[in-house]
């Protein structure tokens, strides 16, 4: 089905609904190699839930990029999902997978992301992580070594 929502367009549709309004982020393809960067998409309080909010953060790599090995805020739910290339992913003591275009996989409160890396040395990669998260929470990933 994800494929699916891929092919129709309906995910680029629901993705460009969210981040309407805000400054549209460089492509991933300017990242040199070993490169990441992550930048905030939207941030909405969640009007039904007092006290949370749905935050979007979307994740680059360049050619071999990778991110370190971290934690997000201990209220943090999160879902990520790949919208460029592919993604290597370990949380806690889980298998390392490789999850592409369209794939996503979920971080509960308090796991830890052990790997998050490009799957490819000559491509860049991307995903979208969107977080349920208690609104006054404003460091959203905190790296097991500062």
């Amino acid at each position: 089905m994800r494929k699916t929502l891929l092919r129709s367009g309906i995910l680029a549709g629901i993705l460009a609904g969210l981040l309407a309004g805000t400054a549209p982020p460089a492509a991933a393809a300017d990242l040199r190699e070993g490169e990441a960067r992550v930048t905030t998409v939207f941030d909405h309080p969640l009007p039904t839930v007092p006290g949370k909010s749905l935050r979007g953060v979307l994740v680059e790599y360049g050619p071999g990029g990778s991110s370190p090995a971290h934690r997000h805020a201990r209220s943090a739910f999160i879902t990520a999902t790949v919208i460029e290339g592919a993604v290597r992913s370990r949380v806690n003591d889980g298998p390392e997978r490789v999850y592409r275009v369209g794939e996503s996989f979920v971080e509960q409160p308090g796991d830890h992301h052990a790997v998050s890396a490009n799957a490819s040395a000559t491509a860049p990669s991307r995903l979208l992580a969107v977080f349920v998260v208690d609104t006054e929470d404003r460091a959203l990933t905190v790296p097991d070594r500062p």
